[in-house]
């Protein structure tokens, strides 16, 4: 199967709880950012991935217990692509939507202040007239 024919797959065959939040990060409603669902990265499909903060949102259900290690290494693989990955359990996304998408607030803050951050340069540095500068 493809690259696009298993994206699609994937996302018309969805879990509740991404549904739920896929009715929450669809279409800007959250943060004004755009989210992709089942988008390729590498060899993996991340269950939600926003370019502007480099960010993926992998949903895990109960059989992730018996897969963290397999997990570990995925995510180690998506952030040497550049991105930070949150994860969450489907029942968090179903009973705690809102700690979820306060988690996700906090972390889309803090990645867009790391990557606008610009580095501040010394005046101090060789080739600079300090006494133009008073």
């Amino acid at each position: 199967m493809n690259i696009i024919n298993r994206a699609r797959s994937l996302r018309f065959n969805q879990t509740e709880a991404e549904k739920r939040l896929w009715s929450v990060l669809r279409n800007r409603q959250f943060m004004n950012l755009k989210f992709r669902r089942q988008e390729a990265v590498d060899q993996f499909y991340a269950d939600f991935l926003c370019y502007e903060p480099r960010l993926i949102v992998e949903l895990d259900g109960g059989q992730h217990d018996e897969r963290q290690k397999r997990d570990e290494e995925r995510t180690q693989i998506l952030k040497t692509h550049g991105f930070c990955v949150r994860r969450y359990w489907n029942n968090e996304v179903m009973q705690n939507m809102d700690g979820v998408l306060q988690d996700l607030e906090t972390t889309v803050k803090n990645l867009m202040n790391e990557n606008t951050l610009t580095p501040t340069l010394s005046l101090e540095g060789e080739g600079v007239n300090q006494e133009a500068l008073k």
